[in-house]
């Protein structure tokens, strides 16, 4: 009966490795179906990333060149840009100074206004009361008779005025 019970615990223990065995190499197997299909999935990727890797390379390339090209023409706008700016700067120097002058010249107008007012209400209380007297005669000659001069000045400058005014108005109509 001992040998009987020893015989049976080996016999089990025998037919537990076997099964223990099979389990085994059954996982073992799986496994190497796992790896197989990883192994394909790997070759496919490192495949698709060649691929990818050379188009990758041929944008790179393409946008280099895209931007040598765009560099290359903006440093050929540059001196068109630094004109634009200098031209800019003198229009503005320009406007500076037909402001400046139509001012001068509004003032000299003004001035000279003021002038022949005063000289005509002065002249008029000097005049005498009689138009036939040579004293109104050589003011007349002068002067006109609406005592204004007879060399027209005047005019000239208000239509110098004028144009200056009309110009810069002209102008600034344009930089809006």
């Amino acid at each position: 009966m001992d040998l009987e019970l020893w015989q049976w615990a080996l016999l089990i223990v025998a037919v537990a490795f076997a099964v223990l065995v099979i389990f085994l190499i059954k996982v073992l197997q799986a496994g190497t179906k796992t790896l197989e299909n990883t192994a394909q999935t790997l070759k496919e990727v490192q495949k698709t990333m060649d691929e990818l890797t050379y188009e990758v390379k041929q944008v790179v390339r393409h946008t280099n060149d895209i931007a040598l090209d765009a560099n290359h023409k903006l440093k050929q706008l540059d001196p068109v840009m630094e004109s634009v700016k200098n031209l800019g700067q003198l229009l503005n120097e320009v406007t500076l100074v037909s402001q400046q002058y139509s001012h001068r010249m509004i003032e000299k107008a003004k001035h000279h206004r003021e002038n022949k007012e005063k000289q005509k209400s002065e002249g008029a209380a000097l005049l005498p009361t009689s138009n036939d007297s040579a004293t109104v005669r050589s003011y007349k000659a002068t002067y006109g008779s609406d005592g204004r001069t007879a060399d027209a000045s005047g005019a000239g400058v208000q239509k110098i005025v004028k144009w200056v005014d009309t110009g810069v108005s002209f102008w600034q109509k344009i930089r809006r």
